[in-house]
Protein backbone atom coordinates (compact mmCIF):
# COMPACT_ATOMS: atom_id res chain seq x y z
CA UNK A 1 0.00 0.00 0.00
CA UNK A 2 1.50 3.60 -1.07
CA UNK A 3 1.71 5.89 1.57
CA UNK A 4 -0.90 8.34 -0.52
CA UNK A 5 -3.48 5.44 -0.36
CA UNK A 6 -2.72 4.54 3.22
CA UNK A 7 -3.57 8.09 4.00
CA UNK A 8 -7.22 8.12 2.43
CA UNK A 9 -7.82 4.77 3.60
CA UNK A 10 -9.00 5.72 6.98
CA UNK A 11 -11.25 8.81 5.15
CA UNK A 12 -12.47 6.09 3.11
CA UNK A 13 -13.62 3.39 5.56
CA UNK A 14 -14.80 6.27 8.17
CA UNK A 15 -16.93 7.48 5.46
CA UNK A 16 -18.35 3.75 4.26
CA UNK A 17 -18.89 2.53 7.48
CA UNK A 18 -20.94 5.97 8.35
CA UNK A 19 -23.03 5.99 5.69
CA UNK A 20 -23.73 2.15 5.58
CA UNK A 21 -25.06 2.38 9.32
CA UNK A 22 -26.35 6.01 8.41
CA UNK A 23 -28.99 3.90 5.95
CA UNK A 24 -29.35 1.16 8.33
CA UNK A 25 -29.98 3.08 11.59
CA UNK A 26 -30.96 6.75 10.50
CA UNK A 27 -32.37 7.30 14.49
CA UNK A 28 -29.16 7.01 15.52
CA UNK A 29 -27.46 8.79 13.41
CA UNK A 30 -25.46 11.18 16.36
CA UNK A 31 -24.04 7.66 17.93
CA UNK A 32 -23.24 6.87 14.01
CA UNK A 33 -21.27 10.11 13.33
CA UNK A 34 -19.54 9.61 16.66
CA UNK A 35 -18.66 5.98 16.19
CA UNK A 36 -17.04 7.40 12.91
CA UNK A 37 -14.80 9.75 13.76
CA UNK A 38 -13.55 7.24 16.53
CA UNK A 39 -13.11 4.59 13.74
CA UNK A 40 -11.68 7.14 12.04
CA UNK A 41 -9.37 8.15 15.48
CA UNK A 42 -8.07 4.31 15.60
CA UNK A 43 -7.47 3.62 11.71
CA UNK A 44 -5.06 6.56 12.05
CA UNK A 45 -3.50 5.52 14.57
CA UNK A 46 -3.00 1.89 13.83
CA UNK A 47 -1.56 3.23 10.19
CA UNK A 48 1.22 5.73 12.39
CA UNK A 49 1.80 2.56 14.43
CA UNK A 50 2.68 0.41 11.05
CA UNK A 51 4.54 2.53 9.64
CA UNK A 52 6.61 2.94 12.66
CA UNK A 53 6.95 -0.94 12.47
CA UNK A 54 8.16 -0.97 9.70
CA UNK A 55 10.35 2.06 9.27
CA UNK A 56 12.84 0.23 7.18
CA UNK A 57 10.47 -0.17 4.06
CA UNK A 58 11.70 2.20 1.05
CA UNK A 59 8.25 3.77 0.86
CA UNK A 60 8.94 6.06 3.95
CA UNK A 61 11.54 7.72 1.98
CA UNK A 62 10.95 11.05 0.43
CA UNK A 63 13.40 10.08 -2.26
CA UNK A 64 14.12 6.70 -2.72
CA UNK A 65 17.43 6.75 -1.35
CA UNK A 66 19.52 3.64 -1.34
CA UNK A 67 20.91 2.10 2.02
CA UNK A 68 24.37 3.36 2.80
CA UNK A 69 27.35 0.65 2.12
CA UNK A 70 30.45 -0.40 4.08
CA UNK A 71 33.39 -0.34 2.04
CA UNK A 72 35.35 -3.78 2.32
CA UNK A 73 38.22 -3.19 4.06
CA UNK A 74 39.56 -7.05 3.45
CA UNK A 75 40.28 -6.97 0.26
CA UNK A 76 43.10 -4.29 1.24
CA UNK A 77 46.60 -5.58 -0.39
CA UNK A 78 48.96 -7.09 2.69
CA UNK A 79 47.02 -6.34 5.45
CA UNK A 80 43.69 -7.42 4.10
CA UNK A 81 43.37 -10.18 6.04
CA UNK A 82 43.95 -8.83 9.49
CA UNK A 83 41.28 -6.16 8.72
CA UNK A 84 38.16 -8.88 8.63
CA UNK A 85 36.59 -7.99 12.14
CA UNK A 86 37.17 -4.38 11.63
CA UNK A 87 34.78 -5.30 8.23
CA UNK A 88 32.29 -6.79 10.72
CA UNK A 89 32.14 -3.93 13.12
CA UNK A 90 32.12 -1.36 9.78
CA UNK A 91 28.69 -3.30 8.57
CA UNK A 92 27.62 -3.07 12.05
CA UNK A 93 27.52 0.87 12.01
CA UNK A 94 26.86 1.42 8.64
CA UNK A 95 23.53 -1.09 9.56
CA UNK A 96 22.17 0.90 12.46
CA UNK A 97 22.86 4.20 10.28
CA UNK A 98 20.68 2.81 7.96
CA UNK A 99 18.46 2.08 10.34
CA UNK A 100 18.30 5.61 11.65
CA UNK A 101 18.12 7.07 8.60
CA UNK A 102 14.87 4.73 7.51
CA UNK A 103 13.70 5.73 11.15
CA UNK A 104 13.93 9.08 10.58
CA UNK A 105 12.30 9.24 7.45
CA UNK A 106 9.50 7.32 8.75
CA UNK A 107 8.82 9.20 12.18
CA UNK A 108 7.20 12.60 10.34
CA UNK A 109 5.35 10.18 8.39
CA UNK A 110 4.24 8.30 11.88
CA UNK A 111 3.59 11.33 13.58
CA UNK A 112 1.75 12.81 10.95
CA UNK A 113 -0.88 9.84 11.36
CA UNK A 114 -0.96 10.14 14.69
CA UNK A 115 -1.72 13.61 14.66
CA UNK A 116 -4.68 13.40 12.54
CA UNK A 117 -5.85 10.55 15.21
CA UNK A 118 -5.23 13.03 18.00
CA UNK A 119 -7.32 15.86 16.46
CA UNK A 120 -10.18 13.08 15.74
CA UNK A 121 -10.14 11.83 18.83
CA UNK A 122 -9.82 16.04 20.25
CA UNK A 123 -13.38 16.22 18.47
CA UNK A 124 -14.88 13.02 19.78
CA UNK A 125 -15.05 14.70 22.88
CA UNK A 126 -18.03 17.49 21.72
CA UNK A 127 -19.79 14.63 19.68
CA UNK A 128 -19.61 12.80 22.80
CA UNK A 129 -21.52 15.42 24.89
CA UNK A 130 -23.76 15.60 21.90
CA UNK A 131 -24.70 12.02 21.48
CA UNK A 132 -25.55 11.71 25.25
CA UNK A 133 -27.78 15.21 25.29
CA UNK A 134 -29.94 14.06 22.22
CA UNK A 135 -29.96 10.42 23.60
CA UNK A 136 -31.22 12.00 27.19
CA UNK A 137 -33.40 14.55 25.36
CA UNK A 138 -35.10 11.26 23.32
CA UNK A 139 -35.41 8.99 26.19
CA UNK A 140 -37.13 11.71 28.31
CA UNK A 141 -39.47 12.74 25.62
CA UNK A 142 -40.19 8.89 25.20
CA UNK A 143 -40.90 8.78 28.89
CA UNK A 144 -43.26 11.56 28.95
CA UNK A 145 -45.03 9.54 26.22
CA UNK A 146 -45.20 6.76 27.78
CA UNK A 147 -46.71 8.32 31.08
CA UNK A 148 -49.67 9.60 28.63
CA UNK A 149 -50.24 6.75 27.28
CA UNK A 150 -50.36 5.49 30.66
CA UNK A 151 -52.45 7.84 32.12
CA UNK A 152 -55.09 7.46 29.06
CA UNK A 153 -54.62 3.39 29.87
CA UNK A 154 -55.26 3.93 33.51
CA UNK A 155 -58.53 5.90 32.23
CA UNK A 156 -60.04 4.06 30.29
CA UNK A 157 -59.50 1.06 32.20
CA UNK A 158 -61.36 3.34 35.39
CA UNK A 159 -63.98 3.93 32.69
CA UNK A 160 -64.09 0.18 31.79
CA UNK A 161 -64.77 -0.36 35.27
CA UNK A 162 -66.94 1.99 36.09
CA UNK A 163 -69.62 0.60 33.19
CA UNK A 164 -69.08 -3.28 34.55
CA UNK A 165 -70.33 -1.53 37.74
CA UNK A 166 -73.11 -0.48 35.69
CA UNK A 167 -73.78 -3.13 34.13
CA UNK A 168 -73.88 -5.63 37.10
CA UNK A 169 -75.99 -3.48 39.34
CA UNK A 170 -78.64 -3.36 36.67
CA UNK A 171 -78.82 0.40 36.82
CA UNK A 172 -78.24 1.19 33.28
CA UNK A 173 -82.09 1.09 31.74
CA UNK A 174 -83.76 -0.46 28.70
CA UNK A 175 -82.93 1.84 26.10
CA UNK A 176 -84.11 -0.04 23.38
CA UNK A 177 -87.48 0.66 22.06
CA UNK A 178 -90.66 -0.26 23.75
CA UNK A 179 -93.06 -1.17 20.93
CA UNK A 180 -92.69 -1.40 17.72
CA UNK A 181 -94.06 1.78 16.51
CA UNK A 182 -90.53 3.86 16.70
CA UNK A 183 -91.36 6.57 19.15
CA UNK A 184 -89.42 7.27 22.05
Amino acid sequence: MSPDVLRAFPWIAAAVIALVFGLWRPRSLHWIVLGAVLLFAAFNAAAGIYVLSNFSDSRWSPDGEAPLSAPSLSETPLVGEFLVPLDSALEGVVGGVNDFRSFQQALPIALDFLATSGWALLVSFPLVILAAGLSFHTAQRRKADFRKYRATVDSLKEELEQIKRQISSGSVGAAGPSSGDGRH
